[in-house]
């Protein structure tokens, strides 16, 4: 398969979860969506299980650059790349149909328990942001710019999961991921800040 052709593919993947949600989703929607017969998308993915975890893979690689991206161009400072690397992590980039889609990647998620393809590539994003977490803050800690005492693999772990909680929520009942990351902020600042910085406010 071309990447034109994969990419496609991708873009239609996208547009038919806005559309029918996971629950419903069906081949001949991405077919129709992708403008192929639903033998052609069937010639490069047996089944709609095998296509959505190319799909995953698709997003991850999205996700991955998009976040190393933010965090490059943050510099060299250890708390201007963490807190890109969080605004990367925690706002992701708006597109047609955003919100609908969204929740479909969370109705995706409920599978994960039974699918365990699924569980796979989802915990790489996880792993991923975990791991880019981690080692900001181990690199803050050896330069002497954060608090010696910070774990920083627990630390990554704890906001890992509050940016899953914080998507979570806002999708199922609409709470604002801008008060979370507010707070996730503050806690962060306490959390990794010196000795010299807590005296100095």
């Amino acid at each position: 398969m071309t990447d034109e052709r994969r990419e496609g593919i991708m873009r239609a993947v996208y547009s038919a979860l806005c559309s029918a949600g996971y629950a419903d989703l069906t081949m001949q929607d991405i077919a129709d969506e992708a403008g192929l017969s639903k033998g052609a998308l069937h010639y490069h993915f047996d089944t709609k299980r095998d296509l959505l975890i190319a799909f995953l893979e698709h997003l991850y690689g999205l996700y991955t650059d998009r976040l190393a991206a933010a965090e490059d161009a943050a510099g060299d400072d250890p708390e201007e790349r963490l807190d890109a690397l969080l605004d990367a992590a925690m706002y992701p980039p708006e597109k047609p149909a955003f919100r609908e889609f969204r929740t479909a990647v969370l109705e995706i998620k409920a599978q994960a328990p039974y699918e365990p393809a699924y569980r796979e590539r989802l915990a790489e994003f996880d792993g991923f942001l975990h791991d880019r977490v981690e080692a900001i803050l181990a690199d803050g800690v050896e330069r002497g710019l954060f608090d010696d005492e910070v774990d920083p693999d627990a630390v990554a772990s704890f906001v890992v999961t509050v940016i899953n909680g914080a998507h979570t929520r806002g999708v199922a009942v609409g709470h604002p991921v801008e008060e979370v990351r507010e707070t996730l902020g503050d806690y962060l600042d306490g959390e990794y800040a010196t000795d010299r910085e807590v005296e100095a406010r």
